[in-house]
């Protein structure tokens, strides 16, 4: 049986990337409590939510697969979230200035006919440059977007000049999507991508 491709996100950024897979699917918005959990580690927070997210939307799409995804960043044992204005980008960012930042990219690929789930969370490492308050304000002016991104490092644009290196299993998970890991899923499910 050949069932429909679901991204269950409203994320421009991860549509793009899904696109350049070439697969037919659409996109659903989730509806789901994405609230960190107190005490909950980075990486079961994104692994959570984006189990949450398909989920959701099981009903709407009883015969499909349904991809969700999540991210979360980690810096100085606490999550970081998306600054949602320049004001707070700007302190999240001079704040960030120099560290190490952990963001975990969580994908999964939720069958709603078989109640089948296959799930992946990919940790990125990234050192983030110096950056002078200048530095900060002119990313911001030049990447209005990062504001919805998490630590407001928008890696795919302008922001991989704030980046000094990055570690990853999979160059796609900073972006928010494993790409890797989802073509497997989908190859287990049946779906051949190349």
């Amino acid at each position: 049986m050949n069932l429909p491709i679901i991204l269950g996100s409203s994320s421009v950024f991860r549509r793009q990337q899904l696109e350049r897979l070439g697969l037919p699917f659409q996109t659903a918005a989730p509806d789901f409590d994405e609230t960190p959990l107190p005490g909950e580690a980075a990486a079961d927070t994104a692994l959570r939510l984006a189990v949450g997210k398909a989920r959701s939307l099981a009903k709407r799409f009883p015969e499909a697969l349904i991809i969700g995804a999540d991210q979360v960043a980690w810096c100085g044992g606490r999550q970081l979230g998306k600054p949602g204005n320049v004001a707070d980008a700007q302190h999240m960012l001079a704040e960030l200035s120099g560290q190490c930042i952990g963001f975990y990219s969580a994908v999964c690929l939720y069958n709603s006919f078989s109640d089948g789930l296959q799930c992946h969370v990919d940790t990125t490492l990234v050192t983030m440059r110096q950056l002078s308050s200048e530095q900060i304000s002119r990313y911001l002016e030049r990447e209005p977007d990062a504001v919805h991104c998490a630590g407001a490092a928008k890696s795919e644009g302008l922001g991989a000049a704030l980046l000094e290196k990055a570690k990853s299993n999979d160059p796609n998970a900073l972006i928010g999507l494993p790409l890797f890991r989802l073509v497997g899923f989908l190859q287990n499910e049946g779906v051949s991508v190349i």
